[in-house]
């Protein structure tokens, strides 16, 4: 069973793998996290560090079925990215 510490070191991840995992650049994280447009993030012990739980909530409000979706420009406005 893992200890308390290793169960939160799965749940939050860093700026590079939250990055990784959401196809974009850390600096681009960093940008939107300056910004106000990138996911919740928390800063624990001077670290800023994301929940995964998170990650897929920002990345769903970017889901649209169409250019012409007009969640589609409300997502590029805020940032959200398309691939």
């Amino acid at each position: 069973m893992l200890d308390r510490s290793a169960q939160l070191a799965t749940r939050y991840l860093r700026t590079p793998e939250a990055a990784r995992i959401l196809g974009i650049s850390p600096r681009t994280l960093e940008k939107y996290r300056c910004h106000g447009n990138g996911p919740t993030f928390r800063k624990l012990g001077g670290r800023v560090v994301y929940a995964i739980d998170d990650l897929q909530a920002w990345a769903d409000q970017a889901a649209c079925r169409s250019t012409s979706d007009p969640r589609y420009v409300e997502a590029r406005a805020a940032g959200l990215g398309h691939r």
